[in-house]
C-alpha cells in the first residue's frame, strides 16, 4: 500500500527528509494524523500505511506529545464509575449462584 500526497513547495521546505529525499517517518506520521483524529482511519491503518507496527506508531505519537487515549478527566471518572457498577453487578450475580 502506498500513500501519495502533493505538498506545496512552500510547505515542503519545512519538512524533514531522508537522504533519498523522501519524508522521514515523523513527518509522514504527522501528515496522516488528521485522518486519525477525525476517525477517517485507525491507528492500525495508519501504521500499515507507514509500514510500521501499530504500537510503534502509538509510541511515536506519544513521544511527540500526542496521546493515544484522549479523554477529559470527567470521562475518565465516568469510566471508573461504570466499571465499579459492572463489577458490583457481576459480584451480585455470582453471590446469587452460590
Amino acid at each position: 500500500m502506498n500513500l501519495t500526497c502533493n505538498i506545496s513547495p512552500d510547505i515542503a521546505r519545512y519538512l524533514k527528509t531522508e537522504s533519498d529525499g523522501s519524508l522521514d517517518l515523523r513527518e509522514k506520521a504527522m501528515l496522516i494524523y488528521p485522518a486519525i483524529a477525525d476517525l477517517t482511519i485507525s491507528h492500525g491503518t495508519a501504521a500499515e500505511l507507514l509500514g510500521i507496527p501499530k504500537w510503534d506508531l502509538i509510541e511515536l505519537y506519544a513521544n511527540m506529545g500526542i496521546p493515544y487515549v484522549n479523554q477529559t478527566w470527567d470521562e475518565v471518572e465516568q469510566d471508573i464509575k461504570n466499571i465499579e457498577i459492572a463489577m458490583q453487578k457481576s459480584a451480585e450475580r455470582e453471590a446469587k449462584r452460590a
